[in-house]
């Protein structure tokens, strides 16, 4: 499946000031897309870089700021820094001159609270050579691959491009089908997608998109129409479709012209269970009959948009939660990966959008704060089937395939 921009993997170099970490980009891609300078500190803010790596494919450099930046500038420097740790798939750690201290120990302990795989690089090793002593220490403190390199010499380059290869997951670019196992060859799969305020002029939006090809590399057929077309269609055709799939938007309308012996799901669905913590978005769903007077939601956006007056995040779900629970409830509504208004725990539940502009690990490092503090979470999917209740429906398809133990129903 083709991904857009910020669904490539992400790479991130990460060191001290002056460790030559612009340079290492610039040589990765063989021309000068990293302002490279020997005054400390140029690089200022993470710059992100598109870079295409032979026989593997494109990635997304991330140059940072010095770790040991100072100053009040400095700290906001090193927070947006770490901040860039929450968005990467590979972190590579570049030091020189032997030396390994403090802030390389928390740049290490930040990566491997994320989970995210990394190496170092010894750069300017031409004039400095990695001694054995810190070699060895670091393999035993940290047990990780450690290169050497020089930006002056290249020497090693292609070492760095194969531990790239070797070291970031498979789950960065090797992205599994979204609906393959739900349909056969031949399979016709009926796509309903609204053209209103909210849809662009003249394309479709990224899920629809996404699941087309998707179709296609699964051998099946796709058919698109509009909701008010779909009961015409089906009347006229006499076709039955294996599987549709709706904008969550339009659920109670494609729940009525679908009939019941036909699968129905939502693209935000079909990507909750493809990149989302799906076994705890189901939890999280059940939580929103829970929900009392006072409790503050928080909506995740993957990507930013023009704000409509019906907007999906904004309004549209607010507004069916607060009539669903007849609670009187607060909303917060965070686009991108901005940095959230407040505490993770002033939340009663997190429901994050489906998230195709975005990685699947940038989205489950978004929702892990709220995992891990026991916040209920869902999607926005889901969230809209439960109030419109259609939720089991809607959910059916992939509980059945993975057997889940959770009792649903």
């Amino acid at each position: 499946m083709q991904k857009g921009k910020e669904a490539k993997p992400h790479i991130g170099i990460y060191g001290r000031r002056n460790t030559g970490k612009s340079s290492l980009i610039n040589r990765f891609a063989g021309q000068e897309i990293a302002i490279v300078s020997d005054v400390a500190g140029t690089t200022t803010d993470p710059v992100k870089k598109s870079f295409e790596i032979t026989d593997f494919g494109p990635v997304i450099l991330i140059d940072t700021a010095g770790a040991d930046d100072s100053g009040e500038l400095g700290e906001k420097r090193i927070k947006k820094t770490i901040g860039t740790i929450n968005t990467i798939d590979l972190a590579i750690l570049v030091i020189t001159n032997n030396l390994f201290d403090d802030f390389e120990l928390e740049l290490v302990k930040e990566f491997k609270s994320k989970d995210v795989p990394y190496f170092i690089i010894h750069n300017k090793s031409d004039i400095e050579p990695l001694s054995n002593k810190i070699r060895s220490d670091l393999e035993q403190k940290i047990n990780c691959n450690i290169l050497e390199f020089s930006n002056v010499t290249n020497k090693n380059i292609d070492e760095i491009v194969d531990l790239i290869k070797k070291t970031i997951p498979e789950s960065s670019y090797k992205t599994p089908s979204l609906v393959g196992d739900l349909i056969s060859y031949g399979d016709i799969v009926l796509l309903i997608t609204p053209i209103d305020i909210e849809a662009p002029a003249g394309r479709m939006i990224l899920p629809q998109v996404q699941a087309i090809r998707d179709i296609l590399d699964n051998d099946a057929i796709a058919i698109v129409l509009k909701e008010r077309e779909v009961d015409a269609f089906l009347r006229k055709t006499q076709v039955k479709p294996a599987l549709a799939i709706t904008d969550s938007q339009i659920f109670l309308k494609a729940d009525a012209s679908i009939p019941k012996d036909i699968p129905l799901t939502s693209f935000s669905i079909v990507l909750a269970r493809l990149k989302g913590d799906f076994e705890n978005y189901i939890k999280g769903t059940l939580k929103i009959s829970e929900l009392n007077d006072g409790d503050r939601i928080l909506l995740l956006e993957s990507c930013s948009h023009h704000v409509s007056c019906d907007d999906i995040g904004r309004v549209k779900i607010p507004r069916w939660l607060t009539n669903f629970t007849g609670k009187d409830l607060e909303y917060d509504v965070v686009a991108g990966l901005d940095n959230l208004p407040r505490p993770i725990t002033d939340y009663s539940l997190v429901i994050q959008c489906g998230g195709c502009v975005i990685t699947r690990k940038q989205l489950l490092n978004r929702i892990k704060p709220a995992t891990l503090a026991n916040i209920p979470i869902n999607n926005y999917g889901m969230a809209i089937a439960y109030v419109q209740g259609i939720y089991k429906r809607a959910i059916a398809p992939f509980v059945k395939i993975e057997k889940s133990s959770i009792d649903y129903l």
